[in-house]
This record gives C-alpha cells, structure tokens and sequence, in this order.
C-alpha cells in the first residue's frame, strides 16, 4: 500500500482542485497528464510516511468529525474570534503577549489541528510546539494575571476536538 495510498489521494485531489478546465470533460488532456505525474511524485516521495499512517489517515470516523468540527466549532470560533478582534481594533484595547499552554495532545497530527487552529483564529498565532507539546501562542489580548493561560481560556473547546479527531 506505500505508493498507491498518497497516490490515489494526491490524484483525487487534483482532480477536484482542477475541475472544470476541459471544454468537453471535466478535465483537459494535459491537465490528466499532469495529475498523474504529480500525483506520481507524490506518492513516491510520501510512500515510506503514509505506509506508517494509512489505517490512521484514511479512518472515515476521523473524517466525518472533521468536517462537524469545521462546520460547526471552528466555524462559530472564527466568527466569535473575528468579533472580538474588530472590537479590540476599534477600541485599542489589546494587550499582546506571547502566553505558554499545555493541551496535553500525544500525536503529532492532533497537535497540528490544534495549531492551524489557533493561528486561523483571528487573534491568535501559533509560534512554536516544543518537543515536550507545549504551544506558544502569540495573543493579541493577554488579560491581566493570565499570563499562563490555560488552553480552555485560550482557545476554548478546540483543544478537546482537536484531541478527539486526531488521537
């Protein structure tokens, strides 16, 4: 399974990101030619990494309550986050800070839903996860005495999600 795995992924993806560019299919000639190559370089460079990961990856519960979390949580977190920020720029009121959380996440996978997370969320930027898996953040208002945040108080619920989805 170590080339076909990230190649077929690689080649749907493609696919679907070029959609359309054909005048009588969905896809050109050329355009088919260079997904499969693509695909190809892709699979090869990635085969001894999915050949590890491919039960974890292609797990379809782990799937399903990705896209639940990026619908609803995430989204309603971004909106929520998007608020706050315009409120803190209209009134000046920020106190940024780099703060040090620990969401007590295992695997690497949950530990970068966790950062893409936070560094999507308006407000907020991941910096760094050290080898112990602790996050610093950069947060545009650090309330006074929560210099050491926890993760709950940082970025809500999307620690627990990230944990569920990917460990």
């Amino acid at each position: 399974m170590g080339f076909a795995a990230p190649f077929l992924w690689s080649l749907i993806v493609y696919l679907l990101l070029t959609a359309g560019s054909g005048n009588v299919i969905a896809w050109s000639p050329g355009e088919l030619v260079a997904g499969i190559v693509i695909a190809a370089i892709i699979g090869y460079a990635t085969k001894d990494v999915m050949d590890e990961k491919v039960g974890y990856f292609f797990n379809p519960k782990r799937w399903l309550l990705f896209i639940v979390y990026a619908i609803g949580p995430f989204f309603f977190a971004m909106a929520k986050a998007n608020l706050d920020v315009a409120y803190r720029v209209i009134t000046g009121k920020i106190r940024p800070g780099i703060v040090k959380i620990s969401p007590d996440l295992t695997r690497d996978e949950s530990r970068t839903l966790l950062a893409n997370s936070i560094t999507l969320t308006p407000g907020t930027f991941t910096l760094e996860i050290d080898d112990e898996g602790n996050f610093y953040v950069h947060w545009i208002n650090v309330p006074p005495g929560k210099e050491k945040p926890t993760p709950e108080e940082l970025c809500g619920y999307l620690p627990k999600w990230a944990r569920r989805i990917g460990e």
